[in-house]
């Protein structure tokens, strides 16, 4: 990962806005259609391209394919374990209960039905090599046909946590076995990620999320506290093979426009993030709720050798951050760091999580990256 501490080097979070016609196909794919193989990969290809494409236009340095042939940021495991079949519906989170006619009518797309989860019938194994390969390939096909120096390049990959938390298990006789069988499984997948020698982002929303969960809506801060410390123990395990300095984690309070007011506060939950073997934390910084969690950064200060990537841009509005408020976010993180911390400036949370749901405009998105770029460069010129 980037480590200069005399400039604010720039990134995303994964998901970037998706053309329509790979939208149709993932829409087929997921409705069980068939799907010609040589049309998606055409496809494919050519969103990589110029998703690519787009970011070396906007400036950003360390970069990635944008999820494109992935349905959403966590449900493409499904494409890629074993034993998931079906799907059944599920508890509203906490803050979305109390505000249900909001929740309704705003979290509604065409491809994938948010109100279900699917479900785990059976033994959960790595069966995605060839898919995630195939993906792999993509990318670097892309960078080769974009031809670019970018200063570094990231492929996003599920968390255990998030894959059991938002899976149903009817096959494990407890949680716990269940979230072990499912980090042994996406062990293969970062060992496969690790190999290309490019970054591996965890995206682990749930690590703050978990309070918001209808198990855990109820439950003392301390239990709370449990879960995540248990969940970093499973990542643990399926990263033991792969080079702390190789990955960077991202966590958030769900990319979605909801009341958010149940959200844990990031402060009571750092150091049992700080226990992940990994160099490098993303987390939102930007939207109105959040705005003043980078003072538990003073609190409890990053571990040695770490990478800060605050969230410096909202990712759930179309509203484009003024690139000057946007200096000001990545200086509040840089006064409550370390000096030797180094930043990189990144949105809240992907454009494009969920196919079919985006929240902001697919140009407004990459408006508000130039922005992104811009508010780095001025924090650059004012910190260093």
């Amino acid at each position: 990962m980037t480590k200069t501490t005399d400039r604010i080097h720039t990134t995303h979070i994964g998901s970037l806005p998706r053309p329509p016609e790979l939208l149709e196909l993932l829409k087929n794919r997921q409705d069980g259609e068939d799907v010609d193989e040589s049309e998606w990969t055409t496809t494919v290809a050519d969103a990589t391209n110029a998703v690519l494409e787009r970011q070396a236009e906007v400036g950003l340095d360390v970069v990635n394919n944008g999820e494109q042939p992935r349905v959403s940021f966590n449900w493409y495991v499904a494409d890629r374990l074993s034993g998931i079949d079906g799907t059944r519906e599920q508890d509203l989170w906490a803050d979305l209960q109390a505000f249900p006619e909001y929740a309704e009518e705003t979290f509604e797309t065409d491809i994938i039905d948010l109100a279900m989860q699917p479900v785990v019938t059976g033994p959960v194994e790595y069966t995605g090599h060839e898919e995630a390969e195939a993906e792999l390939d993509g990318f670097r096909d892309a960078l080769e046909a974009v031809d670019t120096d970018f200063e570094g390049t990231f492929v996003t990959s599920a968390s255990p946590s998030v894959v059991a938390t938002t899976h149903v298990d009817e096959y494990y006789d407890s949680y716990e076995e269940f979230l072990f069988a499912v980090a042994d499984a996406m062990q293969a997948e970062y060992e496969l990620i690790a190999e290309t020698e490019m970054t591996l982002q965890i995206d682990a929303p749930e690590l703050l999320t978990i309070g918001q969960t209808a198990a855990y809506a109820d439950e003392s801060l301390e239990e709370i506290r449990d879960a995540t410390r248990l969940h970093v123990e499973a990542l643990n395990k399926a990263l033991e093979n792969v080079p702390a300095e190789q990955v960077r984690l991202h966590t958030c309070w769900g990319s979605y426009e909801g009341p958010h007011h149940l959200d844990t506060d990031l402060v009571d939950l750092l150091p049992e993030i700080y226990d992940a073997d990994i160099t490098g934390l993303s987390v939102e910084q930007a939207n109105p709720r959040h705005q003043h969690e980078y003072r538990a950064f003073a609190e409890h200060p990053l571990p040695d050798g770490w990478t800060l990537l605050p969230g410096v841009v909202d990712v759930k509005t179309n509203i484009i951050d003024h690139p000057e408020t946007i200096a000001d976010r990545l200086e509040r993180a840089a006064d409550a760091v370390d000096d030797e911390t180094p930043l990189v400036a990144a949105p809240d949370c992907g454009f494009g999580t969920q196919a079919g749901l985006g929240m902001v405009h697919p140009e407004i998105a990459w408006a508000k990256l130039e922005a992104l770029v811009e508010g780095a460069e001025i924090a650059t010129d004012r910190i260093y």
